[in-house]
């Protein structure tokens, strides 16, 4: 089932652009993440998928009826639909009065919001906080109440605007693994934003990319800073995160050396079951540490000392049939890679 629907949707300020999106479908149950750089349009299209922002034309269908972007039909679809901020606000009271005032305001009896309180926090891992002074609470913990407090009011959607930049690597790690669980147990669709990919490839089933308000290939991950070292008349070293290097031909760098950002492209890479290569090409070694469907083909994710995605036809991964924590070899063909300054 199709929990959104856009069709031809833009949202422009002052005349200015933001969003720009010719067709998107988000399915029910999934995790969506949304890349892309400062200013892409993620928050506003976030905003838009809460109803708190009013696209300026186009189309968009929630649960399979299209959305009126009227005050008084807007209030039903927010109840089913939650904006977690990367800040999140609480009540300067208690943790329980905090989770116990939307469903006062939904007129939840009294022993149901006490049982529905007592279930979220325990889902969470915040339990013994249920009568502490939110305003004691750590950033982590902040993060991990204001999920409850969303969970207690069972919406079908969460949208979570950069859900772990506020929070130490230790919660990080504690957000994403009660997402998982989250989407997983109660069903719930998640779409999140980030700028992080390793996040990104970790939790999403599905990546999407804005790029100055428009969708765009997810071969925007496949870019990185390098550094460019000649080593003789034919072939330079192309140093890049992770430690890792790849040889390229002088032709292919021309004057370029120093620093550069090099992309490549996501489907001009052969992967290898094992470690050995067969053929010529830029080879690397890593493990599989992310599988997604995309239409056809099977985004791949290698740890080969840095993230590298894959697209995979899906003939040639029925073939292959990698798993998480298996080792690969990749391929780089001369004519995927592509140096910018």
């Amino acid at each position: 089932m199709k929990v959104y629907a856009i069709n031809n949707l833009t949202k422009s300020y002052n005349d200015q652009p933001i969003l720009d999106i010719d067709h998107l479908e988000l399915e029910a149950g999934r995790i969506y993440g949304l890349l892309g750089p400062n200013g892409a349009g993620k928050t506003t299209l976030l905003n838009i998928l809460g109803f708190l922002d009013q696209p300026t034309s186009g189309h968009l269908d929630f649960l399979g009826k299209a959305v009126r972007f009227q005050e008084r039909d807007l209030q039903p679809l927010r109840k089913e639909v939650v904006v977690l901020d990367q800040y999140p606000v609480l009540f300067t009271n208690s943790v329980y009065r905090n989770l116990e005032f939307g469903l006062k305001i939904r007129k939840v009896e009294r022993a149901e919001r006490e049982r529905i309180i007592d279930e979220v926090l325990e889902l969470v891992d915040m339990a013994s906080f249920k009568h502490a002074s939110a305003h004691t609470l750590s950033g982590g913990e902040t993060q991990r109440i204001a999920l409850a407090r969303a969970l207690a009011l069972s919406p079908k959607v969460f949208l979570c605007d950069e859900p772990t930049a506020s929070v130490d690597v230790e919660n990080q790690a504690a957000i994403i693994a009660l997402l998982k669980q989250i989407n997983e147990t109660k069903k719930i669709t998640i779409v999140f934003t980030t700028h992080d990919r390793l996040l990104a490839a970790g939790l999403a089933h599905h990546t999407l990319v804005l790029n100055k308000g428009r969708l765009v290939s997810t071969s925007y991950e496949n870019t990185f800073p390098c550094k460019i070292e000649p080593t003789n008349d034919k072939q330079v070293h192309c140093h890049l995160p992770g430690n890792t290097w790849i040889l390229l031909s002088s032709t292919q760098v021309g004057s370029t050396t120093g620093r550069s950002r090099l992309f490549i492209d996501p489907e001009r890479i052969e992967l290898y079951a094992g470690e050995k290569v067969p053929g010529a090409g830029h080879c690397l070694q890593g493990k599989v540490v992310q599988l997604m469907e995309e239409s056809a083909r099977v985004r791949t994710v290698v740890d080969v000392g840095f993230l590298l995605t894959v697209l995979l036809k899906r003939e040639k991964y029925n073939s292959l049939r990698p798993g998480i924590g298996d080792t690969v070899a990749v391929s780089i063909a001369e004519d995927a890679v592509i140096l910018s300054n």
